[in-house]
């Protein structure tokens, strides 16, 4: 039998939870190490699954398939497509930098009970979500990828309510009231969602009697399965409502705020780069390919939500005072554009949207964590209190900068290339829906050099005269986030190359083809 080389890159991570948790509680240097190297392997891993992957072969590679609850069905089948790989590439990219960031995040303060290790605690829940956003990646049994969409909610309420940002405004018992409100929402809003997704689950079972999403897709292409209308319907709804809630797309997405203002920067970055991809990855592999009818139906009335989303999260982002929510209400934008280019139905507008899970999950990485940085030095999150920091620490101001202009999507940087395509494949189909989205790309330059413009310019106020500059750990995770935005976004062929052929098996699932561009006859 060949190496289960799937399983392992999400056991790699919930093995390491398993041992980072039980380190002594005097041991907290050596659970943060066993955190980081684990993360490391994991990541390894996850390239190995990227340079095994081969992009002109079969839809699903490197699958894996075994008996699991067999009276109801339900299998461990897992398989990647380009689409998967790329996003389990982030994924095990992104977490060792989360776990660099938040080194010294979870380290008790002042006098504590010695049996109690929120230390280790906080690495072993972050490889925890780790091991499960990447295991939803790769399963191909609808029922296995609910169990691991609802579980990850296990780890994330307690990494939101537990280990909240220190840099909270008013007195402590405030801050835990904050931070408990924050996660409760976060957990009620995505179990409802859930359960919605569980009915449609079962209701999918009783339809194709099946729960292998291989096994449905081929019953549906083939023509041997047929779902009458209004069930197909019903069904995609159940599904999209849960992947809407964790994406976020407006209206759904008001606990996004929260959870990233009380968590900790390396756990907002968790939420938002890596967690909220699994939404809008569900959308591509099972709302598009299980309800290809429904899906094409619900089109018009998705592609007037992600609007909304693109200009209301700008529009918002632009009036925030707290640093940490200008850059959630930023992500609900950058949501938007994701859940657009996803449903304009075009090639370009889904590698456009697969793209952006990839650029946004880094450039919101570096903007947030220098950001982190920076409310670490002066204990606030409020705009207001900062000014003149390019003065008194410049490298900070300049990584700060490079963020927050991949953020809006300046060209060169790698979040540009999947913005263009998203648009370019939005107007070759909805030309209004491309002129309203491109109000969020000037919004965004508005909400971006205005933070910019009064944190890091200006007089130095008299509370960050002192301040220091990035420090060796801070720049080891800083500088790698910002040589990735510049590598992308001169030369995305790497990633097109792996995308690409994803996208034509979606699109020949919606039986959609590009439109062809309208030439006026000579």
């Amino acid at each position: 039998m060949s190496f289960p080389l799937l399983t392992a890159t999400a056991v790699v991570p919930a093995v390491g939870a398993i041992v980072t948790a039980a380190v002594p509680a005097a041991r907290k240097g050596a659970a943060k190490t066993l955190a980081l190297l684990f993360s490391l392997v994991t990541l390894a891993l996850a390239a190995i699954v990227l340079v095994r992957f081969e992009p002109d072969g079969a839809r699903y590679q490197l699958t894996e398939s075994h008996a699991w609850i067999s009276d109801f069905g339900v299998r461990y089948e897992l398989g990647v497509d380009g689409i998967g790989a790329v996003l389990i590439a982030l994924t095990a990219l992104l977490v060792p930098f989360v776990i660099l960031a938040g080194w010294n995040d979870a380290d008790p303060q002042g006098e504590s009970n010695s049996r109690w290790r929120p230390t280790q605690g906080f690495f072993a829940l972050i490889l925890m979500v780790e091991a499960m956003v990447i295991l939803s990646f790769e399963a191909t049994d609808v029922f296995l990828f609910y169990i691991l969409f609802e579980a990850m909610l296990i780890p994330m309420y307690f990494l939101i309510g537990g280990f909240g940002d220190r840099a909270h405004q008013g007195s402590d018992e405030n801050a835990a009231a904050q931070r408990s409100y924050a996660a409760v929402k976060f957990l009620l809003y995505n179990l409802v969602g859930g359960l919605i997704m569980l009915a449609a689950v079962i209701g999918l079972y009783v339809v194709a009697g099946s729960f292998s999403l291989t096994e449905i897709a081929a019953a549906r292409a083939s023509g041997e399965l047929e779902m009458a209308t209004n069930t197909e319907r019903l069904l995609f709804l159940g599904f999209f409502f849960a992947f809407a809630i964790k994406a976020p797309l407006w209206p759904l997405h008001t606990w996004l705020p929260n959870a990233m203002g009380e968590a900790t920067a390396p756990v907002a970055v968790l939420i938002t780069a890596v967690v909220d991809k699994v939404g809008t990855f569900a959308m591509l592999r099972f709302c598009l390919q299980l309800f290809p009818e429904a899906s094409q139906w619900a089109t018009p009335v998705i592609v007037v939500l992600a609007l909304v989303s693109i200009v209301y999260g700008a529009l918002l982002a632009v009036g925030q005072r707290d640093i940490k929510r200008l850059v959630a209400y930023a992500s609900i934008s950058h949501f938007g554009f994701i859940v657009l280019g996803i449903f304009a139905m075009t090639s370009q507008g889904q590698s456009g949207a697969t793209l952006y899970m990839v650029n946004h999950g880094i450039s919101t990485a570096a903007l947030m964590l220098v950001a982190g940085f920076l409310i670490s030095r002066r204990g606030s999150r409020l705009i207001a209190d900062y000014g003149g920091v390019q003065k008194v620490a410049p490298v900070l101001a300049g990584t700060f900068l490079i963020g927050g202009l991949a953020t809006l999507s300046l060209p060169g940087l790698a979040p540009f290339v999947s913005e263009f395509l998203v648009l370019v494949g939005t107007f070759a189909r909805y030309p209004v829906a491309g002129i309203v989205a491109t109000s969020g790309i000037v919004l965004a330059a508005l909400y971006v050099l205005v933070l910019y413009q009064r944190t890091m310019t200006g007089p130095v106020k008299e509370e960050v005269r002192s301040m220091p500059d990035l420090r060796p750990r801070e720049l080891a995770v800083i500088t790698p986030l910002i040589a990735l935005l510049l590598f992308l976004g001169v030369y995305p062929k790497p990633l097109t190359d792996i995308v690409n052929p994803a996208v034509e098996h979606t699109m020949s699932d919606v039986q959609k083809k590009d439109p062809r561009p309208e030439v006026e006859a000579k």
